[in-house]
């Protein structure tokens, strides 16, 4: 049995940190058989109940699409300001993850994992932001549709008739 040379050797407090859960963030992903079964409403209620006994808890993107119901839900979770991002003559509003990376909150929500961002963001997708996030140490939670994952999207869009074009690796389960 050899032993590994110093360059190659792990730094044994890195090695515990990783053993102990440290370092990289915790992440839950609500899934959803289609738009509009509660995935939202259930990580916003959640989350609430998470912020009333004191855990820091921020909601660094929410789509409520109107439901004045989803909305509710939030109680008093702080939400971070939106992004604005010229895009084509219009302001497009996006998840601002530098604000995301300085609040640093134990527990950030981040709604709609499947999302594409505006070009000129940092990642194209916000999957890849909240890799980040994870890779930051901070423990999200979001969600998803089971048709936006790339194994499944051409079964779903068979049996639906629907096809969506926001597609995530099934490898990002595997964050969970």
């Amino acid at each position: 049995m050899g032993s590994a040379s110093p360059e190659t050797r792990s730094d044994p407090d890195a090695l515990l940190a990783r053993a102990n859960g440290e370092g990289r963030g915790h992440f839950k992903i609500f899934l959803g058989a289609a738009p509009g079964v509660g995935k939202t409403w259930e990580m916003l209620a959640a989350a609430r109940r998470r912020f009333e006994t004191g855990t820091d808890v921020v909601a660094g993107l929410v789509e409520t699409h109107g439901r004045d119901e989803t909305a509710s839900q939030l109680g008093d979770v702080p939400l971070l300001p939106r992004r604005i991002v010229p895009y084509r003559g219009r302001l497009l509003e996006e998840f601002d993850l530098d604000a995301a990376l300085k609040r640093r909150p134990a527990l950030l929500l981040v709604d709609e994992l499947a999302h594409a961002n505006a070009p000129g963001l940092r990642h194209a997708k916000r999957w890849q932001d909240v890799a980040a996030l994870l890779d930051a140490g901070i423990n999200v939670w979001t969600t998803l549709n089971v048709q936006h994952l790339e194994s499944l999207n051409d079964q779903v869009a068979r049996i639906t008739g629907i096809r969506v074009a926001e597609t995530l690796p099934d490898t990002v389960l595997g964050l969970a």
